[in-house]
């Protein structure tokens, strides 16, 4: 498998009527907002909204931009030989609009929390420091340069 330079992805954090938080589950990481890469051709929203589609059987619409993520560690696949560039990560606040929690190739279970139990699953380091930033949304977005591995640590992190 070949990859870019950097990887672009895009993660939706998506709250329905109720205030509950959609995540999945996956097989690497656990707990998380969908989302993944953005492919070629796509725009942020489309990229994000289909992979939420792909990943939970939700229609979802993006609100509000909430973080910049770049994970500048390099580290192997899953597989342990293919190299793995540096990653873009956006996260968005979107809206529940339909779809009822569907799992796919990729997700394992796709469950409705409500916000005050969701930091008790998600337990990948990086992610639960993202869920952290959304659940403390105060309108300004946050930028956060990081590694994931060997252990998750907090290079930069500020408002922009």
């Amino acid at each position: 498998m070949s990859f870019p330079t950097h990887i672009l992805a895009a993660a939706g954090y998506v709250f329905d009527h109720n205030d509950n938080i959609l995540l999945i589950k996956t097989q690497h990481r656990g707990y998380e907002p969908p989302g993944g890469q953005i492919e070629t051709g796509e725009n942020l929203e489309e990229g994000l909204l289909r992979e939420i589609m792909e990943e939970s059987g939700i229609t979802a619409t993006v609100q509000n931009l909430v973080g910049i993520y770049s994970n500048v560690g390099q580290h192997l696949w899953y597989d342990g030989k293919t190299p793995v560039p540096t990653k873009i990560m956006m996260d968005f606040i979107c809206r529940y609009e339909s779809g009822q929690p569907t799992t796919s190739d990729e997700t394992s279970e796709v469950i409705w929390l409500p916000k005050a139990e969701a930091l008790a699953v998600v337990t990948s380091p990086p992610a639960r420091f993202r869920l952290e930033k959304v659940l403390g949304f105060s309108g300004n977005v946050n930028y956060t340069s990081y590694l994931s591995k060997p252990q998750f640590q907090v290079l930069l992190d500020r408002l922009v």
